[in-house]
């Protein structure tokens, strides 16, 4: 048989006895994140149901075993064998409730997780103007009066270019010579 403590909303402290192991789970959760920490202590067998105490150091579990008494310390997030008894006079008893034993495994029922709905496309972005001014983003482009600008195109030809990388003249698409200079273009 296991048993947890709701320590405060969000928080819970799961013990279980498997085998000659007392496993811990302290399990911490909010919306949209969860944590969890395990530890083992061999402890042998419980004779009696733990008990588990409030104090101003920390919480304190007692197990009752074939050994004898055993106390373990949570201080935190950090749970620790203790050596010797502590003095329990003033510590709150902190109520436990049983739950059913997940065999081999100290992991508490939680709430199963709802998997991320899968994100929709994004929209193609659609062309921008301004008075004279157009951006277009595939392929990309850029008019602004008289003036292009436009980077790659669609059919994966080399762009052919408007005006002469030599001298700066005007040159129409077809034109593999500048009519000014002369310099090769496109190659």
């Amino acid at each position: 048989m296991a048993y947890t403590c709701e320590l405060s909303p969000g928080q819970r402290l799961h013990v279980d006895n498997i085998g000659e192991q007392t496993v811990v789970t302290l399990s911490s959760g909010s919306a949209g994140q969860q944590q969890q920490s395990t530890s083992r202590f061999t402890t042998g067998a419980w004779v009696q149901p733990p008990q588990m105490f409030g104090t101003e150091q920390g919480l304190i579990i007692q197990l009752t075993t074939a050994q004898g008494v055993q106390h373990l310390q949570l201080q935190g997030t950090q749970m620790s064998w203790m050596a010797g008894n502590p003095t329990l006079s003033n510590a709150q008893l902190m109520p436990m409730n049983t739950v059913s034993s997940t065999a081999g495994s100290s992991m508490p029922s939680m709430q199963p997780m709802q998997p991320m709905q899968p994100m929709k496309p994004m929209q193609p972005m659609q062309p921008m103007k301004m008075g004279n001014m157009e951006m277009n983003a595939n392929p990309m482009e850029m008019r602004m009066g008289n003036m292009e600008m436009r980077m790659g195109n669609m059919n994966g030809d080399a762009p052919k270019p408007k005006f002469c990388t030599q001298c700066g003249t005007p040159v129409k698409p077809n034109d593999r010579f500048c009519a000014n200079c002369g310099h090769q273009l496109g190659a």
